[in-house]
Formats: structure tokens, sequence, C-alpha cells
């Protein structure tokens, strides 16, 4: 077996190990998928009377959308979090000092988590669809946005991973899941950021999450006054692209060194 087909079987029996630990604890894994939903009804429910749309749109074309790139946020939370548990019991050097790929337990961690995504983004679709979101530019281009979603999600789980590998032990990582939530918030997830004051909406333009849920809005043809106010709204695509290919440019090689120096 080449190299590569080495560390794709060993990473899927890796990530086999977490499929089982979803079995084993399935109240755990559903309030995580579930979780984006009622954030999703809460803020669709606390915001959408204050919003003032077109006749026949509502505040959920808006919010859905943001929904979708703050879930992929979220997720750096999960990944942390297991990363530095099995660090922190030994499970990770345990797995080094087995004859298989160096690769692997980075790479099962990488499926698990795209895995664990996806069934998030389809539980989000479905309750979005119910409320009466809708894309409007066609199959492909909707596609196309659930694809710079899952980009924006892979690109963050090189940070948690490397977040995870770095910190001493979980209780450590309060910090850090506790900044997840301002970082949420200060982007165009829940209103575009032309509403808000011109320094704190600048600020906000240029994170990745809310490069990623501008250009959905764009590809599902929901309304975002972002779109034609900013050079980087109107360019969201593009950097949709762009900001998760840097973090990931800087995160995997961090995450590959200080998985290999973690016993130093």
């Amino acid at each position: 077996m080449s190299a590569l087909g080495w560390a794709i079987a060993d990473g899927w029996t890796i990530t086999r190990r977490t499929l089982t630990h979803w079995r084993m604890q399935p109240g755990l894994m559903l309030f995580s998928w579930f979780f984006p939903v009622l954030m999703l009804l809460i803020f669709g429910s606390l915001l959408g009377g204050a919003m003032e749309f077109p006749e026949g749109e509502s505040y959920y074309e808006l919010l859905v959308p943001g929904i979708f790139a703050l879930t992929m946020l979220f997720g750096l939370e999960g990944t942390m979090t297991a990363v530095t548990q099995d660090k922190d019991k030994g499970v990770t050097d345990r797995f080094r000092s087995l004859p298989m790929s160096s690769a692997a337990v980075v790479l099962g961690r990488c499926m698990a988590d795209m895995l664990d995504t996806l069934v998030a983004l389809a539980v989000l679709v479905a309750t979005g669809l119910a409320l009466g979101w809708r894309w409007h530019e066609g199959l492909p281009s909707a596609l196309a946005a659930f694809g710079l979603l899952l980009l924006l999600r892979f690109a963050l789980l090189w940070v948690g991973i490397f977040i995870g590998l770095s910190a001493k032990n979980a209780e450590s990582l309060t910090v850090v899941q506790v900044l997840v939530w301002p970082i949420g918030f200060l982007s165009s997830t829940f209103v575009a950021t032309s509403t808000m004051p011109d320094w704190l909406g600048t600020i906000a333009q240029w994170s990745p999450l809310s490069a990623t849920a501008t250009a959905s809005r764009t590809l599902f043809g929901n309304p975002d006054a972002s779109t034609t106010t900013t050079w980087i709204g109107s360019h969201s695509v593009l950097m949709a692209v762009i900001a998760p290919l840097v973090l990931t440019a800087i995160f995997l090689p961090l995450s590959a060194h200080r998985y290999r120096t973690l016993s130093r």
C-alpha cells in the first residue's frame, strides 16, 4: 500500500473510533447538532421583528446563511476539546507509538469533524427550509455556497488542532472557548456590517466568518446590504476562498510541527 493509502486507511480507523464515541454518547452529539438550530430559532424570534425587509422577504433570509457560517466557527470548540483530551489522557502518545501512519491521528480527526459538520449543516438546512428560507440562484450556486462553508470549517479544523495540541490541559481551553463567542458575533452573522458604526463595521468586514457569510448569501441569492456598500462585500466570494486558504497555509504546518514535537 502506498504511503497515502496507508495514511487514509489508518485515518479511517481513527475516524471510526470517533464514530463509536458518537454511538456511545448520542445525547451529546444530538445537542451539538441541534444547538445551532436553537440559536437560529432564538435570534430569529428576538431580532426578526426589529428588522425591515422588502415585501416578501424575511429576516431568516439574512440569518440562516449567517448561522451556517457561525456553526463552522462553533465546531472549533469541539475540535480543540477532543484533541486536548486525547493528549492529556495519553491517547495521542499511544497512537504515535503504534506501527501506523504518522498522519493518521490528525487525518482521522479531520474526517470525523467534517462528518460531524455535514450532519449539523444538514439539520440546519432542513430547519431553515421549514422556517421559509430558500436559495434563489439555482442548485449549482447553492452547492458552491455549501462548499465555501465547508472550506471555512476545514481551515478552522487546523486552528483547533493546533490550539488543542498546544493547550496545557482542558481547563486552559476555557479562555479560548469564551473568545469564540465575541469573534462569532463580531461579524455579519446576524446583521449586515453596513448597519454598524464605521470603525466596528470595518473590523467585522475583514473577519473570515463575515466573508463566508456574505459570500453564502450572494450565492444563495439572499439579501445582504454589505455586498453593495463595501469593497470586501462586493468581492466576498473571492475573500471566502482566500481567507480559509491563508488560515490553512498557516495552521496546517504549525499543527504538523506541534504534533511531531508533542513530547518535547
